[in-house]
């Protein structure tokens, strides 16, 4: 079934939609949706992998705009939606914890879960609910998420091929790791909010 779907987000790269498509997922995921846009962006630019950079950028900017939108959820819909989705990811009983992190780190808060696979959801709608400057929200978004989304770009476009090659060839085990460090991602926040 993952074999299938690696190889559905592959055929994107031929879709006239491949680039919003791409642009939605990375939306989505920064404010409410599960999935990361790496896979899709990964598939993308190993598929034409002179538009790494291209794909790099669509995806940050969806991203960024994506944690704008969960900011305004947390904003001015924490009640109505906000708290539904930080339920949803267990980490509705830490709201306050995470507010503490914010008056604590600020920006750097927003830094860490924007470049690691810590759920950059959660610190999206938390920013808006908690108000912290909506600017400095911003420019962490904008640096975090651009510095894992250009890093995969280099990555792809510097070693190409050779790098579709090993995914193909390792793809059963690649897809373990991504989903250990995705749940590592949420078991790191946890342990910090404990």
């Amino acid at each position: 079934m993952l074999r299938r779907l690696y190889e559905w987000v592959m055929n994107w790269a031929y879709s006239p939609y491949s680039t919003w498509a791409l642009f939605f997922l990375a939306f989505t995921e920064s404010s409410f949706f599960p999935i990361p846009p790496d896979v899709l962006l990964i598939a993308l630019a190993l598929s034409v992998t002179s538009r790494s950079f291209f794909y790099a950028g669509i995806t940050s900017i969806g991203s960024v705009l994506g944690g704008v939108f969960g900011y305004v959820i947390g904003l001015y819909f924490m009640e109505l939606i906000g708290y539904n989705i930080l339920e949803l990811y267990g980490f509705a009983e830490k709201y306050e914890y995470v507010q503490s992190l914010y008056r604590t780190y600020d920006a750097w808060a927003v830094g860490i879960a924007g470049f690691t696979p810590i759920p950059y959801k959660v610190f999206t709608i938390t920013a808006g609910a908690f108000k912290i400057n909506f600017w400095v929200f911003v420019v962490a978004s904008a640096l975090s998420r651009s510095a894992r989304f250009f890093i995969l770009a280099i990555l792809i476009h510097r070693y190409g091929s050779s790098i579709k090659n090993f995914i193909d060839r390792y793809f059963n085990l690649l897809t373990v790791v991504f989903v250990v460090l995705l749940v590592l991602g949420f078991i790191v926040v946890k342990v910090f909010m404990d």
